[in-house]
This record gives structure tokens, sequence and C-alpha cells, in this order.
């Protein structure tokens, strides 16, 4: 299911890129996630306040307008989805939508991909997990008065935040919840440090009460997910916070 979200997630990210100006860092397709309704949210795209959302308990795609718009994913194939979004778009009085993405997904999806709802319970551990960590984040922010937006940016999938510290020290941190990859085989929280464009090296950080540094391609502390609580994990980036503060 993870998957079959990350894929779907797409449609809103190509709303983004259809009606939003483009921003040099891509911000235009991120989106927000509603702990309330457990559905990902565009940008508004218009001056109503119209926004695509992915509902991951109904495995829907909504439009937030006065015309009750959705459209289940289940058994839908991706032609169908398009086909859906430009119709109703034109509907909302929105420019033509176009399904046109500037980068690569680890997965594909031709006009034939059909989207199969297959599993409620990793559903309902994907909405878990998303609030937990956008939870911790918002602790975590306000415990150290550094501020930042919460997103979740539709290439990688991850619920991030990026912030300076507020000490002088020109160093910035960005800070939150990745899926499997390469580093860890689970949903997993990431911190890693820089200064200015350099991701700062960790290779002589002391070890934490939780978690791992790395030092390869990805500078940063990582922590696998399972069994974690909100306190876990922002213990988890106050720790990993303080020994970037410590570094000359």
């Amino acid at each position: 299911m993870l998957q079959q979200l990350h894929l779907a997630t797409q449609y809103l990210a190509t709303a983004g890129i259809s009606f939003l100006e483009k921003k040099a860092d891509d911000s235009h397709t991120n989106l927000g996630f509603s702990m309330e309704k457990a559905r990902l949210e565009t940008w508004p795209l218009d001056s109503t306040g119209t926004q695509l959302c992915l509902n991951y308990r109904k495995f829907a795609l909504e439009w937030t307008s006065e015309e009750e718009l959705s459209l289940a994913l289940n058994g839908k194939t991706h032609e169908e989805v398009v086909a859906w979004l430009k119709k109703t778009a034109e509907q909302l009085g929105l420019p033509s939508y176009r399904f046109d993405l500037h980068y690569s997904l680890p997965y594909s999806m031709d006009e034939n991909f059909k989207f199969e709802f297959s599993n409620a319970d990793q559903v309902a551990h994907l909405i878990q997990s998303r609030t937990l960590v956008q939870q911790a984040l918002a602790s975590f922010l306000e415990k150290e008065d550094l501020g930042s937006e919460i997103r979740i940016w539709p290439h990688h999938f991850d619920t991030g935040a990026f912030t300076a510290l507020n000490d002088g020290s020109g160093k910035s941190i960005g800070l939150g919840m990745a899926i499997p990859d390469t580093l860890v085989d689970d949903l997993y929280l990431y911190i890693s440090g820089y200064r200015g464009h350099d991701a700062l090296r960790t290779w002589a950080f002391k070890s934490l009460t939780r978690g791992k540094w790395v030092n390869d391609a990805f500078k940063g502390a990582v922590l696998p997910l399972s069994g974690l609580t909100k306190d876990i994990a922002v213990q988890f980036f106050q720790e990993a916070l303080a020994r970037y503060k410590n570094l000359e």
C-alpha cells in the first residue's frame, strides 16, 4: 500500500505543477497532511482555495470545492484517473491539467496501471506513522524555538522540515521521516545538519541513545520508526541536534 499511495500522490504533485507558479526548490509540489482527515492536501490551487487531496482511509482523490467531487482509486487505471482529473479541473474552472512529472520514481506507472486497495491495516499503520511524526516534529520545533513548515515531498514521499539554527552558527538542519530505502528497511526518522549547502560530517559524533550516525552518501542520524512513541522521536531529534550545536 505504501507504493500505491506514493504513486497516487503524484496526481497531487502534478496538480501543483499544472496550476501553481513554479518555484526553484519544487515547493509548489509539496503537500500538507491533515491528521484530522487522514489525507494529503495540495497548496490552494486558485483564489477560492481549491485543493486536490488524497484520502488515505477511502483511498480516493478529493477536490475541496463547493461541489463534492471525489474518485475512489481502487480498480481505476492511471488513464482513467487522468481523464477524471482533466474533466473535473475544467468543471472547477482550473487551467488544463497534465500528468507530467520532471523526476523519476522507483516504480513505473503506464496508462494501464491499475490501483488496488489491498490492505486496510497497512493504510492504518501509515496514517499512524504520518501522524506520529508530524506531532513529533511540531513538538520538537516548539521546544527548540525553531520555525519550519512540515510538508510531504512527493518525489521521495518523506515528511520533512528544514530550519536554520538560531544560535548564530550559520548551521541548519533537515529532519523528518523517510520511507524504506537502502539506508533502512523500514519507515525511519532522519536528521542531518548543514553549513550552507554542505552536509556536516558525523564520523566523530558521540553515539546516540537510540539510532545511529551515518557518514556516507547521506550524512546524519537515522532511527527506524517501528515501536517508537512521539516522546522517543522528539528525544532522538533533540539529542542529535545537541551534537550539531556542539560541533565547532
